[in-house]
C-alpha cells in the first residue's frame, strides 16, 4: 500500500469532527443497514444517499484525492463479489446495484474513519458493553496494521535495492518473496507480543 493512503482524509476541526462519536457510529451503521436491506433497484434511494454523503463530505472538508485513493483500493473487493451477479439473469442490472450498494457502504465507512479517531469508536463500543476481548482485538488490529504496512514498505525497498532486473517474472518472484518474508515476520512478532502481554498480566 502506498504511503499516500495513510495520509489524513480531511483536516481536523470541521463541524463533522465535533459531532458525538456515538451519533456518527450509529448513523453510519444505520445508513449501511438501510442501503444493504433496500430493494435491489431503488435507484432514487441510492441517488439520495449518495447526495447526502457528498454533502457530508463537503462539510467535513474531505480531500477528494485521498478519498478516491482509499475507495479505489477497496473497490476490487466489492467488484470481486459483485461480478458473480453477471452469471444470473438480468445480471447487468444486478451487478450495477451491488456495486452501487458496496460503494455507498465503503464511502460511509471511509468518511466515518476519516472524521472519527478510532480510539473514540472503541470507547463507544465499550460503553455499548461489547465483549472486552472483541474490543481489545480491534484495538490491537488497528495498532499493528500500521506496523505491518511499515514492515511491508521496508521489505519492498530492500528487495528493490537488490534487484537489477525488472521483467515481469522477476517482479512476481520478488513480490512472492516479500509476502513470504512478511508472513514469517508477522507470525514471529505476534508470538513475541502475545508473550509480552501475558508476562504483564493480560488474560485473554
Amino acid at each position: 500500500m502506498r504511503l499516500s493512503l495513510l495520509q489524513p482524509l480531511c483536516p481536523p476541526g470541521s463541524p463533522v469532527h465535533r459531532w458525538s462519536p456515538a451519533f456518527k457510529l450509529a448513523g453510519a451503521l444505520g445508513l449501511i443497514l438501510m442501503v444493504a436491506w433496500a430493494p435491489r433497484f431503488w435507484w432514487v434511494v441510492y441517488a439520495a444517499v449518495a447526495g447526502g454523503l457528498g454533502l457530508l463530505m463537503v462539510v467535513a472538508r474531505v480531500r477528494w484525492g485521498a478519498f478516491l485513493r482509499r475507495l479505489l483500493w477497496l473497490e476490487p473487493v466489492a467488484a470481486g463479489v459483485a461480478v458473480l451477479a453477471l452469471l444470473q439473469p438480468d445480471g447487468g442490472r444486478v451487478f450495477a446495484a451491488m456495486m452501487i450498494k458496496s460503494t455507498l457502504c465503503l464511502t460511509t465507512m471511509i468518511v466515518l474513519n476519516g472524521t472519527t479517531p478510532f480510539s473514540q469508536i472503541l470507547a463507544v463500543l465499550r460503553r455499548c458493553h461489547l465483549p472486552g476481548l472483541l474490543v481489545t482485538s480491534l484495538a490491537l488490529t488497528h495498532r499493528y496494521l500500521f506496523v505491518l504496512l511499515e514492515e511491508t514498505g521496508r521489505l519492498r525497498r530492500a528487495r528493490l535495492s537488490r534487484t537489477f532486473q525488472h521483467n515481469k517474472t522477476q517482479v512476481w518472484r520478488s513480490l512472492a518473496t516479500v509476502l513470504g518474508q512478511l508472513f514469517l515476520r508477522t507470525s514471529e512478532r505476534a508470538e513475541r507480543i502475545y508473550a509480552a502481554m501475558c508476562a504483564r498480566g493480560w488474560k485473554p
